[in-house]
């Protein structure tokens, strides 16, 4: 993963990292109080829930691009659609693609036979690359830098249905993209021989005295 992380940016084969996060939508009770001089806007702490969404993720830290993709569901339907959609129309002329996520069960290959059947699932699979985070590990993929921000951000606050969700969503990923600012990764081989060598020998069972 780190390696992967340190080669240089290719258009050719593109590196993007992948990742979802569930979305409450939630609606004020009753209207809040507007800004007035010298006075903060008041909001009512009665909400109304609204459901969730699911938000598909895709980033190329090289690049400094992000896309966004809203679904109702996270299912492996889901999963495999997106695959679809990243192949087919994010990166369409790519040859072939390095897809970085975590381990969830959804993520994996058998999951776009099931759904597409063989044929389709083998046109997909011949321009993907999966690198899978380790077990425990999903802080390594980027993908999850730029959720942390999208929470931070445009989502800061009730999205009370989901056609806010999507416009809200549609300004911050266009302003971030504008910026065309690579994510720098500073979490190199020595930083990750350390923590990860010290949790192995935290959880190795003390060796018998002789």
């Amino acid at each position: 993963m780190l390696t992967l992380y340190e080669q240089p940016f290719d258009p050719i084969r593109p590196m993007v990292c992948f990742d979802e996060q569930n979305v409450q939508l939630l609606a004020d009770a009753r209207p809040g109080l507007p800004l007035t001089s010298g006075r903060a806007r008041r909001q009512d702490y009665e909400y109304v829930r609204h459901g969730t969404r699911n938000v598909f993720i895709f980033v190329e830290p090289k690049a400094g691009r992000r896309h966004i993709l809203v679904t109702r569901r996270r299912t492996k339907e889901d999963f495999a659609k997106a695959m679809r959609y990243l192949i087919d129309v994010l990166c369409p002329t790519a040859p072939l693609i390095d897809v970085v996520c975590d381990n969830l069960n959804t993520h994996a290959t058998d999951t776009l036979i099931e759904i597409f059947g063989k044929v389709e699932a083998d046109r997909i699979l011949a321009r993907l690359v999966f690198h899978f985070t380790p077990l425990h590990a999903s802080w390594v993929n980027i993908a999850e830098l730029e959720l942390s921000v999208m929470t931070r951000q445009p989502l800061d606050g009730r999205i009370p249905d989901e056609w806010t969700l999507v416009l809200e969503l549609i300004a911050w990923e266009t302003e971030r993209n504008d910026k065309h600012q690579p994510i720098v990764w500073s979490f190199d081989w020595k930083r990750a021989k350390r923590i990860f060598c010290k949790r192995k020998s935290r959880r190795s069972p003390e060796s018998p005295s002789g």
